[in-house]
C-alpha cells in the first residue's frame, strides 16, 4: 500500500512530467500527424507497452543494474539512436514517393512495433524511474517492489492518457492537412525531420558519454 501522504505530492509531480514535451510525445505527434488519430493511438498504446516494460524493470532492481552498467547503457543508447535515423530515412523517402494512405487506413502493427522500441530503446526512462520512483516509497508501507510497481503504474496510465490525447488531436490535425500531395509529402517530410531529431539527441548523448 502506498503512503498516502505522499501521494499528493507524487501526482502532482507526474502531471509535470507527463505534460512536459518529450521524445514519446515528439514521436506519436509525428506518426498521428503522417498517418492519422487511429494511428495516433495506436502510438501511444505502444508507448505505454514500452512503458510497462521499464516499470517492471524498475520494480525488480533491474534499473540500478543499468545505470551501474555504462557500457550496457551505451549500446543500448546507441541502438535507439540508429534505429530512429533508419526511421527518419525511410520517413523522408515516403515524402517524395507515393502520396500518404487515405487518413482512416487502420494503422498496421508496424506503428504499434515501432512504438514499443522508440520506448524500449530510451535508456533514460528505465534510469529516471529508479530516482524517481524511490523517493515516494516509505518502510511499513508494504514490500518495496510492491511500491515501486503500483507507483510507476500510475504514472503508466496518466502518461496513456495524455499520450492519447496527443495522438488524437495531431491525427485529426493531419487529417485536415492530407488533401494534397503536395501537403501529403510536406508532413511526412516534417514526420521524418522529428525522427531525426529525436536520433540526434540520443546519439549525442551516446557519444558524450563514450568521450567522457
Amino acid at each position: 500500500m502506498l503512503d498516502l501522504a505522499l501521494l499528493p505530492a507524487y501526482l502532482a509531480a507526474v502531471a509535470v512530467i507527463t505534460v512536459a514535451p518529450g521524445p514519446d510525445a515528439a514521436y506519436i505527434v509525428a506518426v498521428a500527424l503522417e498517418r492519422g488519430p487511429r494511428a495516433g493511438l495506436v502510438s501511444a498504446g505502444g508507448m505505454a507497452l514500452g512503458m510497462a516494460v521499464h516499470v517492471t524493470a524498475a520494480a525488480l532492481g533491474l534499473a540500478v543494474l543499468l545505470g551501474s552498467t555504462p557500457t550496457l547503457l551505451l549500446l543500448v543508447e546507441l541502438a535507439g539512436g540508429l534505429y530512429l535515423a533508419r526511421l527518419a530515412v525511410t520517413t523522408i523517402r515516403s515524402a517524395r514517393a507515393a502520396p500518404a494512405p487515405a487518413p482512416g487506413t487502420p494503422p498496421g502493427r508496424q506503428v504499434l512495433r515501432r512504438a514499443v522500441l522508440t520506448n524500449l530503446l530510451n535508456p533514460k526512462t528505465v534510469l529516471f524511474f529508479a530516482a524517481f520512483l524511490p523517493r515516494f516509497t516509505s518502510p511499513g508501507h508494504g514490500p518495496l517492489w510492491l511500491q515501486l510497481l503500483t507507483l510507476g503504474l500510475i504514472f503508466l496510465m496518466t502518461g496513456l492518457l495524455w499520450d492519447s490525447a496527443i495522438g488524437l488531436c495531431a491525427g485529426r490535425l493531419g487529417q485536415g492537412l492530407l488533401r494534397g500531395r503536395r501537403t501529403a509529402a510536406a508532413v511526412n517530410a516534417v514526420a521524418g525531420a522529428t525522427f531525426a531529431a529525436l536520433a540526434a539527441f540520443l546519439l549525442q548523448d551516446a557519444l558524450s558519454a563514450a568521450l567522457a
